[in-house]
């Protein structure tokens, strides 16, 4: 399984919302800018992620985007669903009609297991968390006096 751009591009961008927005909305070529991703290729995003119900696009001289959900309720799992589809990593796991040898295949529970285990994970990592730990990397404080 590799994550795609717009798997990885997707992650960015939410946790650059999560960031920034938290005084109101976020333009998309600030994103850009930040993120260091071509402001088109973010918008191709944007509609994936509005139509799963993870942020909102206001338009307007005072729009942009903003999350729909606190960071601490997004997981990966969500976003990376939201862009790239179901987590799987062979359609037998979840159709086992789409083979036929799926009733008697050792190999198949083996990607199962591997699945389950990868949004497991995925489920285990919320947009806060992976907000903290950018701020981490980026050596920013997460304390005020």
């Amino acid at each position: 399984m590799k994550i795609s751009t717009k798997g990885r591009y997707s992650v960015r961008l939410m946790i650059d919302l999560a960031t920034n927005g938290t005084q109101g909305f976020v333009l998309l070529k600030d994103v850009a800018r930040r993120q260091q991703i071509s402001e088109k290729y973010l918008g191709h995003l944007v509609p994936l992620l509005k139509n799963a119900g993870l942020i909102s696009a206001t338009r307007g001289a005072k729009g942009g985007f903003t999350l729909l959900r606190d960071p601490r309720e997004v997981t990966l799992k969500d976003i990376i669903s939201a862009v790239e589809g179901p987590i799987c990593l062979v359609d037998c796991v979840d159709d086992k009609a789409s083979c036929k040898k799926s009733a008697d295949c050792a190999a198949r529970d083996v990607w199962d297991e591997a699945t389950r285990k990868i949004i497991q994970i995925f489920d285990g990592y919320t947009l806060d968390q992976l907000v903290q730990e950018q701020k981490k990397k980026q050596g920013v404080d997460n304390y005020a006096i």
